[in-house]
């Protein structure tokens, strides 16, 4: 549960690269996600290529720490391998979600850039990462160790809790 309160956006990062085995733990925390049907619509782009991360701010308005970031890893869900209509949505969000447990449980710093449903990011992504029209990029999150540290809050609100109706 620690890596759950303690999670928050980082934006800003060290220098540090990110080595292959955590970046494959990221991602299998990111497999392990669930899904409608267990279909696990999803593709995961990594990225570390400093020009393809300098090149999405161009047209992602609030992404500017890719820049800092030692790597990103794009979300992305396959239409095709969709059994559920429309739950993609559902699962590759779970799928980010793990994602960012699993950096802030490694002392890494992460934040969620999304990308979907915004046509005017969606296309310029599926276009910078040569990806088929039928895989749509979901979410980017930029992932560096932390230059910065944030105190985790506590959002527990009982005014948004109600017990069998509204």
């Amino acid at each position: 549960m620690n890596a759950i309160f303690s999670r928050r956006s980082i934006r800003k990062y060290t220098k540090q690269e990110i080595s292959e085995e955590v970046i494959e733990k990221l991602l299998r925390a990111a497999m392990a996600a669930p899904s409608a049907a267990n279909e696990q619509p999803w593709h995961f782009v990594v990225i570390k290529d400093k020009d393809t991360l300098y090149n999405i701010p161009r047209f992602h308005p609030y992404s500017q720490m890719l820049k800092e970031a030692d790597c990103a890893i794009v979300v992305c869900g396959d239409l095709v391998l969709e059994t559920c209509k429309g739950f993609w949505v559902q699962d590759c969000s779970a799928a980010t979600e793990n994602i960012l447990i699993e950096a802030t449980d490694l002392g890494l710093g992460a934040v969620w850039l999304g990308v979907y449903p915004d046509k005017d990011r969606v296309r310029p992504v599926q276009t910078l990462l040569g990806l088929p029209e039928t895989v749509i990029p979901l979410s980017i999150i930029a992932l560096g160790y932390p230059t910065e540290t944030k105190t985790p809050t506590d959002r527990f609100n009982t005014k948004r809790i109600h017990r069998d109706k509204w």
